[in-house]
């Protein structure tokens, strides 16, 4: 059965499949503001969501993959928690938030959510780390998540926001990944320098061909300014993919719902 994604922005995608609707990392304030994401280090929010928080349909689930950095849950998302029948974030998280329908989940644990009428949907967490070595006590912890609906055996992965690393690499030879949202932007802020605190194009080249999904689309590569590789500078690197991974690539048109 196909699955309907809508990038929304940055990392929040509403993820439609089986009757469930689901939606990642939910960031819906304005552009315009600087959030800082501690240790001295900000970011400004450079454009809004394609879709107002208004519009969406009731929540089914909320994956949250991590809930301490505004690009991941800023003000208006974090609004919508309550109204969802069920958030999945990091165990810390889970703690902070501290709510009856949030649950947390390390890496490599699964849950299996329900809702009413839908068959049951089994979520994994994967490894993440937001960060160089030894980065994860300043940058937090982060999970991405593997999801397969029962009677479904195709898994869909969202990354979350992490480095390229061998807990990421992991999950190619653990999980038959049909569908994998991969998280890039090769995030850098001017206080650390060269270190980069999430993906870039070269590393989801790799990571692409070792897991080898059906398709495989990137967000959370804009409207946010400690991206480093935004979108005219990741299609330099992912046009130029050998025609192995190229074919698996499909890009997402922000507001606009595709089938894959």
């Amino acid at each position: 059965m196909p699955v309907r994604l809508t990038h929304i922005g940055g990392p929040t995608l509403l993820v439609e499949a089986h009757g469930w609707r689901i939606l990642s990392d939910p960031t819906f304030d304005p552009p315009g503001r600087r959030y800082g994401f501690g240790w001295g280090t900000s970011s400004v929010k450079t454009t809004g969501p394609a879709v107002p928080a208004e519009a969406l349909p009731a929540l089914d689930l909320v994956l949250l993959s991590h809930d301490h950095h505004a690009d991941n849950l800023d003000d208006a998302g974090r609004a919508l928690l309550p109204g969802a029948r069920s958030v999945v974030t990091t165990p810390s998280g889970a703690r902070r938030l501290a709510a009856a329908n949030t649950r947390g989940l390390a890496a490599w644990s699964s849950t299996t959510v329900s809702s009413p009428g839908l068959p049951d949907l089994t979520i994994t967490a994967t490894p993440c780390r937001h960060g160089p070595p030894l980065s994860r006590p300043i940058a937090g912890e982060v999970v991405g998540f593997a999801l397969r609906w029962a009677g479904d055996p195709a898994v869909t992965w969202i990354t979350g926001d992490t480095v390229l690393y061998d807990g990421v690499r992991e999950v190619a030879t653990r999980l038959d990944v049909d569908l994998m949202v991969v998280h890039l932007g090769a995030v850098r802020f001017g206080l650390t320098g060269p270190l980069r605190y999430s993906m870039s194009g070269r590393d989801a080249l790799e990571l692409i061909g070792l897991v080898g999904p059906r398709a495989a689309l990137p967000v959370h590569f804009e409207g946010w300014s400690h991206f480093s590789e935004q979108e005219a500078a990741l299609h330099e690197v992912l046009d130029a993919a050998p025609a192995e991974v190229r074919s698996r690539l499909r890009w997402l048109e922000r507001g606009t719902p595709l089938d894959v």
